[in-house]
């Protein structure tokens, strides 16, 4: 009888087990199904929050407008930042003022672009605080922030889930300094997930628009900041820059943007030894640029961060006009510039010989090499794992897919090459136009444009020159690029055969767009580096003027 009873129960057994299986699958299946359903309320959440303050931020411009009906918006806001620190400083207009008119087009703007992803609603209670700071350089300027930079009670969730609900404590360095002299942050600005990608989107605030052209992105990751500085809601804003995160969205959105030697300000992105991040300012011109920096780097910037090195401003560089000597590079062997970067190039670089500066061709030595074995490993030196541990929770945004598939000795080498060369300052394409949507985490190739001067803490910026023309348009369908391979094939997609199809290429379609070049020094020259912006940008204007 034992046997026999042993015989029952040996099938109970199994049944046993395999009900057990089928129950772990059910409870995984199940803690997956509520852990995405945790992952929704908690997006759904952040995004009431936003449009909340959205609402609260609309009422508070329609009041002011009913209290002050005169106000004229439009001229306020085609200002320069040098004119309205003047006119808020002088009279006749106060920061009340200011504050509402550029949050009033912030709102237009944003409905627009999707670039914000919250406004700060403290910034109507320091109008009671800011005249403290009257005689700060940027007294009573609204200014626009990269949703990544710390402001008390609000999130810095770099567009991924598990930083959500997690307010800062206390303003970051720089949003302290930015009181301090006088400036009212006013709203954050959206960003790419995880903030490693050119684009401008997550699953969070969504995709941002280009400015110029709806169906083309803001750039990124400081993206939001370009498309609202782009569309006019902001005349100032701080964005930071590790592959090219400021310079990329001010080029696709047409304006000036500069990324500094790297700890020349506080930066908020620590751990990041071999390629490093930089802080620094986005605006309509080069001037406006420099005043930011020249406010920026004071005394509170010093003693709040004791890391950062004591260095003032430099007006005497800045404001120089001895000739330069002006290294360039039209393709320097990675990824071919497109047609409208090439011409813009070659055009900026006869007027600046024409106004007397000596140009001399350079190349980046050793550029495959520094993509591949320094670039891309020493910004994913841990693999990858820390951008898709942050991932991990939540979805993952479309911009970002294709690229999470991929993944100091050339400094001395770089500076060897300059050196030999006696050049005082570098002359570069700038990655453009605009791409098309869901393209930029397919070519982090192009990345070669920007990153390399991270990785060499080089200051660099960018100035709009040109905008593509239909010349520019008919050359894309003959580029080949400098190899012929997926990458090249990519960026300008010519497995497309017909014509109907050109407008799936990475940057065609682009007509009008901004085009930009990038003006690079050496470290801890950032001055003559703005400098040679200014010098660019006066003489495109110039030449436009004629």
């Amino acid at each position: 009888m034992r046997f026999c009873s042993l015989e029952i129960m040996e099938p109970n057994w199994k049944k046993l087990g395999i009900a057990t299986a089928c129950c772990a699958g059910a409870s995984v299946l199940l803690v997956k199904l509520l852990t995405a359903k945790w992952v929704q309320k908690k997006i759904q959440r952040a995004k009431l929050r936003s449009v909340a303050s959205l609402q609260m931020a609309e009422n508070s411009v329609l009041q002011f407008r009913e209290k002050c009906p005169g106000v004229d918006a439009d001229t306020i806001l085609s200002l320069s930042l040098a004119e309205l620190t003047k006119k808020l400083k002088e009279g006749p207009l106060s920061p009340d003022m200011v504050l509402h008119t550029y949050m009033g087009k912030a709102l237009e703007v944003n409905r627009k672009l999707n670039c914000a992803t919250e406004f700060l609603l403290e910034s109507r209670d320091q109008l009671d605080e800011v005249e403290a700071h009257r005689e700060g350089l940027l007294y009573g300027v609204p200014v626009s922030i990269k949703e990544n930079l710390g402001y008390k009670g609000h999130d810095s969730s770099c567009g991924v889930v598990c930083k959500l609900e997690q307010p800062a404590d206390a303003d970051s360095v720089v949003v302290q300094v930015l009181k301090k002299q006088g400036a009212i942050p006013f709203v954050k600005t959206n960003v790419p997930q995880g903030l490693l990608n050119y684009d401008c989107s997550n699953p969070i605030f969504g995709q941002t628009l280009n400015p110029h052209n709806l169906q083309k992105t803001s750039g990124g990751s400081s993206g939001g900041e370009g498309a609202l500085i782009g569309g006019g809601g902001s005349i100032l804003g701080i964005g930071t820059d590790i592959g090219g995160s400021i310079r990329i969205p001010a080029a696709f959105c047409g304006i000036c943007g500069f990324k500094p030697t790297a700890n020349r300000l506080s930066s908020c992105c620590r751990g990041q030894k071999s390629v490093l991040s930089s802080l620094g300012p986005l605006a309509r011109s080069v001037n406006d640029l420099a005043l930011c920096m020249k406010a920026l780097l004071c005394e509170d910037m010093f003693s709040l961060d004791p890391t950062v090195p004591p260095l003032p401003f430099n007006e005497q560089e800045y404001l120089s006009s001895k000739p330069l000597r002006i290294g360039y590079y039209e393709n320097e062997g990675y990824q071919l510039p497109s047609p409208s970067m090439r011409r813009a190039l070659r055009e900026v670089k006869d007027l600046l010989e024409r106004a007397g500066h000596t140009l001399v061709p350079f190349t980046p030595p050793r550029i495959s090499y520094v993509m591949h074995e320094l670039l891309i490993r020493g910004v994913l030196a841990d693999r990858g794992e820390t951008l898709l541990r942050n991932l991990k929770e939540g979805p993952t945004d479309p911009c970002l897919r294709s690229q999470t598939i991929i993944y100091n000795e050339y400094c001395f080498e770089f500076i060897s090459e300059w050196r030999k060369k006696d050049l005082d300052v570098l002359l570069s394409p700038m990655l453009g136009p605009a791409f098309n949507f869901r393209y930029c985490g397919k070519l982090t190739c192009a990345l070669n444009f920007t990153m390399i001067y991270n990785l060499l803490n080089l200051p660099a910026g960018v100035v709009p020159v040109s905008t593509v023309t239909d010349a520019d348009e008919e050359e894309l369908k003959h580029y080949k690029g400098n190899f012929g391979d997926l990458w090249d094939r990519v960026f300008k997609k010519s497995t497309a055969v017909t014509e109907q199809c050109w407008h799936l290429q990475a940057v065609s379609g682009a007509q009008g767009l901004p085009v930009a070049v990038q003006c690079i020094s050496l470290p801890w020259r950032d001055e003559l580096c703005l400098r040679f912006m200014r010098e660019v940008e006066q003489l495109v204007r110039d030449h436009r003027n004629k």
